[in-house]
Formats: structure tokens, sequence, C-alpha cells
């Protein structure tokens, strides 16, 4: 596609930031304040100011307030367009960032996804994906699990971590299908996985599906999931005691399946737990799988326990390796998105941080949506940043722009590129 060509068909009377700003709706910021109960207490830098000053940050990926600040006094008449934002100044933006209660901007992101979800049929909503049983591909699944965030020792006391560092965890239930958040916790890393559990699936309903890993081990949680009909599948601790209640199959010798060469079920048993307190925390069975499968080239025996008593067992393993997915979406928005060199110190200004950058995580899945984007995040989020200030339609440039196929979905490891002559294969012989 030629300039020429995305003068003539794309023009559009608005900026690129104006359209992304349109799709926050005046009416979430005050339905956003209503909810998180929070006090306006940051000088004259309005909420919709602070707010599109942190999406834009997130956007340009900026690396300090200055550069934030500078960008937008650069192009002030269309930042001042975008409902009358007010350009940034340093003092100001720092002052809003560690004073304006974060709970605002947490609200503002389930407020948006409400209204993304409701804009667009289909947006947000379990569609089912490819390589999932069959059984599987209509139920809602969810997986749950956390990604560290690294910060300064010496100026963040609040997330004291070990003797010499500090950090932040995000804590996180996210819906396979849609790979969209439907519930979030940030706190200091201190905590336990398995103590923000019950958090993160209190709206889970009868029939879904959550997928933990070992971390999250909790024999009372999991018995009270059970007792709302919520199945669960969990890898299983190396010391969990267990009593054979039935086997619901005959054991298949590791030697035997490694003559398969294909990943197999070694047992399938009905358990219930032997020791004092976890009996008493789970006191009815549960299943207990025994697979061999293979991870990273090599294969292992996984243990996975589950409520479910009607899937084969191969099912369980491969509900398991679905979990996967919050992995590689941790991966994405760390890579992209400004996850690392903090704008601010304090607890607050690390929250506004990490829940405008979900927000603008957010907008650019719409827009990948809304366009039928194929390609990956990071080229949305990069195409996005460089027309931030053309007036070009936005939906219609995502349309014609692709130059290259494939899944929306990033690949598990990254391609690597090599200098001529400088190939594995050609250091290898040298």
């Amino acid at each position: 596609m030629n300039n020429t060509n995305i003068k003539n068909t794309l023009r559009s009377t608005s900026t690129t930031l104006h359209q992304i700003c349109n799709l926050i709706p005046s009416k979430l910021l005050l339905a956003a304040f209503m909810k998180s109960g929070t006090r306006d207490n940051s000088r004259s830098f309005t909420p919709w100011s602070h707010v599109l000053s942190m999406v834009f940050a997130q956007i340009m990926g900026s690396t300090s307030l200055n550069d934030i600040c500078d960008s937008a006094r650069l192009h002030a008449t269309a930042f001042t367009r975008c409902r009358r934002a007010e350009t940034p100044k340093r003092n100001t933006l720092s002052h809003a960032n560690r004073t304006r209660d974060a709970s605002f901007v947490e609200a503002l992101f389930w407020e948006l996804s409400g209204h993304l979800c409701s804009l667009a049929p289909g947006f947000g909503i379990n569609r089912g994906r490819k390589g999932f049983p069959r059984r599987f591909r209509a139920a809602a699944i969810h997986a749950v699990d956390s990604t560290t965030i690294s910060l300064v020792a010496h100026c963040m006391d609040w997330a004291a971590h070990r003797r010499r560092k500090a950090a932040c965890k995000i804590h996180m239930c996210l819906s396979i299908a849609d790979m969209l958040p439907r519930f979030v916790v940030v706190a200091a890393a201190r905590a336990h996985d398995n103590t923000k559990a019950r958090f993160l699936c209190a709206g889970l309903r009868a029939g879904e599906i959550v997928l933990f890993d070992r971390a999250y081990l909790d024999f009372a949680h999991l018995a009270e999931l059970a007792s709302r009909s919520v199945f669960f599948v969990i890898r299983a601790k190396g010391n969990s005691a267990v009593r054979v209640v039935r086997k619901l199959m005959k054991p298949v010798s590791e030697k035997a399946a490694a003559k398969t060469g294909k990943p197999t079920v070694l047992r399938d048993d009905l358990v219930s737990l032997k020791g004092p307190k976890s009996s008493r925390d789970y006191p009815e069975t549960f299943r207990r799988v025994m697979v061999r499968v293979e991870v990273d080239g090599k294969w292992k025996t996984m243990v996975f326990l589950t409520n479910n008593l009607e899937w084969s067992a191969m099912s369980v393993a491969e509900l398991y390796a679905a979990r996967w997915s919050i992995e590689v979406f941790f991966k994405r928005i760390k890579g992209a998105l400004k996850l690392s060199g903090f704008l601010g110190h304090n607890e607050n200004a690390i929250r506004w941080q990490i829940w405008t950058a979900l927000i603008t995580y957010m907008l650019m899945r719409y827009l990948a949506f809304a366009s039928g984007w194929s390609g990956r995040f990071v080229r949305v989020l990069t195409l996005v940043r460089g027309v931030i200030w053309d007036k070009l339609d936005t939906i219609k440039l995502l349309k014609a722009y692709g130059t290259a196929g494939g899944a929306f979905e990033p690949r598990l490891a990254p391609e690597t590129a090599y200098l001529k002559g400088f190939e594995p294969a050609a250091c290898g012989t040298a």
C-alpha cells in the first residue's frame, strides 16, 4: 500500500488517538467513579486527562514522565481535541499517579470491558478454540495464574519481596476462549498465590472449568469450588498423600508407555486424601490422573487432580495443557506494553500503570477484532503507534494493511534472525 492510496481511501477527520479515545465514552468515567467510591484530590488535572495521558504512554512506550509530557506538548492541539484533555505537566502527572486512587482506573477497566463487549457482537464471547477436544469448544474455560513484575528495592519498601528485591504480582483469571481477563488482583509479590485464588474464582458459575498450576493447590478452596459445581483441573504436588478408592483403568507401566512414543495415560484412579487436615478440608473423593507427556522435548510424568468423573483421562491432560495460554498472555503484555521502568515508585502509581496497560491491551484487542486483523498483537500496537497523530481511519487501515497472514495468537517461542554465515548450522560445522 503506497502513501497516495492511504491519503485517498483512508482519510479521516480525526487522529488515531482521537478515534481510540472515542472507544472510552465519558459515561464510563462517571460510572467508574461511582463504583470505586474514590475522591478526586489531584489538583485541577481532570480524571480524563490523567487516563488519556497514561494510555498514550502505553501506546507510545514512553520511558519517563518527561517523555509523556514532551510528546503531548509537541502535539498539544491534537491532544486537546481528544475531549478537551489537558496536556500533562511532569509534576502534575506525578502527583496524580501518587494521589488519585487507582481503584478508579481499575473500575474503568471493567466498565470498558463490558462496553466493548456490548459494542461489537462476538467480542468477549466464549467462542471455543481450535485444538480443543470438541466437547470443550463451547465450554467456559478459565486459567488462573500470576506473573511477577520486578521493581526497584531501595525505593519501593511496600513491595519488599526478598532481602534485596522488590516485586509486585498480577494475579489473573483469564478466559481461555477469548484471551480476556475475567478477574484481576494487583498485589505485592510476598503474598502466596493460593491466598488470592478465592478472589479470582469468586465469579465462576456452575458448569464452568478452571485450570490451576500446583502453586494454587488448596484443598479447602477446591472443596468450595466442587460444592458450587465448578470443575477444576490442577497439577498435584509430589507430597500429596492419597488413598486409592477405586481404579478406573488398568495401570500402564512407564516402560510400556515409552515404547508407544506418544502421550499415554498411566493411571486413572478415584482417590481420597489421607492426611488429617487435608481430609477435613476435602472430605469427598476426587480423581487422580497420571499421564506421560512430552515437555520441551523430554518425556515427563505429570499428575493431575479433578472433580469431574466423566471426562476421558487424556482430556484432563489436554485441558491442563490449555493453561499455557495464560503464560502466553503474560508474555504478550509484558513484552509489548509498558510494564517495566515504572513512572512512579509508590503503590498507587504502580497500580495506575498496570491497569492502564490492561486498558490499552483491551483497546488494541478491540481494534484487531473490529478490523479482522490476523497478525500479532505487537504489530497492531506498533502500527497504531506509528500513525497516532495521523488522520487515518484506524479500522480501515488495519483492514488494508495486512502484509502477512498468520493467526492472531503469538508463537510460543520467538523467531530468531541470524547474520549470514552465523547460522547455527554454519557455526556448528566451523
